[in-house]
């Protein structure tokens, strides 16, 4: 399958005709439109000549909603239509990027900075094509998000072989944690790999650039930083959307709002979807239903498969048509229900495999947010903040037990609630601001540059 580019000729050349730098902000999956937007909305607010340049990962109307949600559509000045699996989108990504670097050279006085975001597979792919390409480098916004796990091997078991969920939230918070890449895949690959290829690097907290400086990168580079800690642009999108208008998430499942402390559920990484790990998450749920909590399990595609493979689908669909206290949705289109929803008060607690989620419950303080992982890439709303728990899915009962430790445990619940948020405000603005500065400066340097050797040519290579 190869990969069919959309150029769209009249915004290309409304942006690149401005001037002698434009920012170029990459969006590929529903993570990145609405952290993506607070970049886009300050480079037109600061005049700052910008386009998207969106991978056609997430083209649908429930995936690709977010476009439309964030006012980004009418900025898409590129579409590469990638499709397939992580291969198929690795190779037409190549390829793609290639075209648009060649459709962009029709402008060779306007240096082009593309901002790719987080873990996403184009965090990895696009910097790397891009260099190859055009042997410039990229920027990335929310970088340097290593995976870290506590000390398990400090936490007793239980008479029946699982840990002990309150010695295991004493060890989270309390104990020692180490770098743990493993998961989650490829996101963790992902996010390495693009470090590799990013000239600047936004640090979401001090820990991300602490991994970065670890890894080889340097802060800065004759005086010039390249790796300042901005805050997460996740923030930014939580307020964009603070009063939005039309259609409640209460409208559209009215029994969010007649039932009270629900249960959110969303959990679709690749490593959960592994039987064991999934039996443990299902089977916790369940038992948490059936021990008359409120549920709403979220259906994501990934999660549909994986219920279907392991012959949960019906159970859970039975589930729902019996008992009043269970909710089974597909994933929600509009991001400003989730918001909605988790800042109401109706919801309790948040039991999720994402990433972004243990960022936006660090700033929203309504509900607690359980962690669905053996480890996490935003190891500081832990540790630092304690907004955020781990529930490794290590069985079933566990998984129920621990749940059900921290719901009823006051001085856990209400620590989750009240810890400091990390991750700043005005993050878009900053990451605008800091690029203008800079917009007169080489996207790409050889070494003999960095050591301050001058008189030497510095221009790219031909390598054909």
């Amino acid at each position: 399958m190869d990969a069919d580019p959309m150029f769209y000729d009249d915004r290309l050349a409304a942006e690149m005709d401005r001037g002698e730098f434009v920012l170029a902000v990459v969006t590929a999956t529903k993570p990145d439109f609405y952290k993506q937007a607070p970049v886009v909305a300050a480079a037109r607010e600061r005049d700052l000549p910008c386009f998207v340049v969106h991978t056609g990962q997430h083209y649908d109307d429930l995936l690709g909603h977010g476009l439309e949600e964030y006012d980004l559509e009418p900025a898409i000045a590129a579409d590469l239509g990638i499709r397939g699996d992580l291969s198929e989108k690795t190779a037409q990504m190549m390829l793609a990027v290639k075209q648009l670097a060649e459709r962009l050279a029709e402008w060779p006085d306007t240096t082009v900075l593309p901002l790719v975001h987080g873990d996403t597979h184009a965090a990895a792919i696009f910097p790397q094509a891009w260099l190859f390409a055009t042997n410039q480098q990229v920027a990335h916004n929310e970088a340097g998000l290593r995976g870290m796990a506590p000390d398990y091997d400090a936490v007793p078991d239980t008479a029946e072989g699982y840990p002990d969920p309150a010695a295991l939230v004493d060890a989270q918070w309390d104990g020692e944690w180490r770098v743990d890449r493993t998961e989650p895949f490829p996101e963790q690959y992902d996010t390495f790999v693009g470090s590799a290829a990013a000239r600047y690097q936004f640090a979401p907290v001090e820990l991300n650039r602490e991994h970065l400086e670890s890894e080889g990168y340097p802060p800065e580079v004759d005086g010039d930083e390249r790796m300042p800690v901005v805050g997460n642009s996740v923030v930014d999108a939580i307020q964009m959307k603070a009063d939005h208008d039309g259609e409640s998430v209460f409208d559209v499942y009215p029994v969010l709002e007649a039932r009270d402390d629900w249960i959110r559920v969303d959990v679709h990484r690749r490593a959960n979807l592994l039987p064991g790990r999934f039996r443990a998450l299902v089977e916790g749920v369940i038992a948490l239903v059936e021990d008359g909590y409120n549920v709403n399990f979220v259906e994501l595609t990934a999660t549909r498969h994986a219920l279907e493979r392991h012959g949960y689908r019906d159970r859970l669909q039975r589930l729902a048509d019996e008992r009043d206290n269970f909710l089974f949705t597909g994933l929600w289109k509009k991001h400003a229900h989730v918001y909605e929803f988790l800042r109401s008060g109706q919801c309790l607690a948040e039991l999720t495999d994402s990433g972004s989620m243990q960022e936006e419950l660090n700033y929203i303080d309504e509900a607690c947010c359980l962690t669905a992982r053996f480890n996490t890439d935003r190891p500081e709303t832990v540790f630092d903040a304690e907004t955020n728990l781990l529930v490794p899915p290590v069985s079933g009962e566990f998984v129920h037990e621990t749940v059900t430790h921290v719901l009823e445990t006051d001085a856990v619940r209400e620590r989750l609630r009240s810890g400091p948020d990390l991750y700043g405000e005005g993050v878009g603005e900053r990451i605008v601001d800091f690029l203008a500065e800079r917009r007169d400066a080489d996207t790409f340097e050889w070494s003999h540059e960095r050591q301050g050797f001058d008189g030497l040519d510095g221009q790219s290579v031909d390598y054909l």
